[in-house]
Parts: C-alpha cells; sequence; structure tokens
C-alpha cells in the first residue's frame, strides 16, 4: 500500500501518530490524577488538542506525499476543533461555576459573581 512512500515520510508520519497518542496518554492520566473538576478540564483541552494537530499533520504529510500534491482538506478538522475546543471548554468551566454557586455546599473556594450589584459598595443614602 505504501511502496512507493520515501522512508523519510513512513517515519514522520510514525512519529506524529506516536507523539499523538503520548499526548492523549497525557491527558488520560491527567484527567485521573487531578481532583478538582476544573483542573480535569485543561488534560483534555490542552493535551487532546495538540494530539489532533499531530494527527491532522501526519494526515497531510501522508496523502500529501501520496498524491504528489498538498492535501489541506486535513485542515477543516484542525480549524474546527481550534473553534470549538476553547468554546466548549468556557462553557463547561461556566457551568461548573453556576453549579457550585447554586448548591447549598461549602462557597468557601466560589469566586464572587461579576454582577454590577453585588460588586458596587454599599449606598448610603445622605439626606440633607
Amino acid at each position: 500500500m505504501s511502496g512507493n512512500l520515501s522512508w523519510w515520510i513512513e517515519i514522520a508520519v510514525a512519529l506524529l501518530l506516536v507523539l499523538s497518542g503520548v499526548f492523549t496518554l497525557a491527558a488520560a492520566v491527567g484527567v485521573v490524577r487531578f481532583k478538582t473538576f476544573f483542573q480535569r478540564m485543561h488534560p483534555p483541552a490542552l493535551a487532546f488538542t495538540f494530539a489532533a494537530w499531530c494527527v491532522t499533520l501526519a494526515s497531510i504529510v501522508y496523502f500529501s506525499a501520496q498524491d504528489d500534491k498538498l492535501a489541506l482538506r486535513s485542515w477543516l478538522i484542525i480549524i474546527f476543533l481550534a473553534l470549538t475546543v476553547p468554546v466548549t471548554t468556557i462553557l463547561l468551566a461556566r457551568t461548573e461555576l453556576f453549579r457550585r454557586r447554586t448548591s447549598s455546599g461549602d462557597r468557601g473556594d466560589i469566586p464572587p459573581t461579576l454582577n454590577h450589584e453585588s460588586a458596587s459598595p454599599a449606598r448610603t443614602d445622605d439626606t440633607r
């Protein structure tokens, strides 16, 4: 199947795919070892994105070498991930923060809301 590809292309693709597996393994270990939800958000958001970049680059190198032309269709995958992963991470963080604020448990480690009403100093009515 890959008899017409150069050995250095096959090595580059294999290294990118192995690096992708290392990033995925690091993210999985981080999800298991971290204790809080906010700590567990970062490994998938960062490491899985790096792993996706490695797979995408491996795909571009492989199919560009196989077809003897630049294959950039794989960039659509990574562009989609680059746009959706940060948005998803922010939405998950805000949802968890809202859940913690509305629960009846200990609120010592939860930052206050950014409402203008709660952030402004107490008003005193000075009637003269």
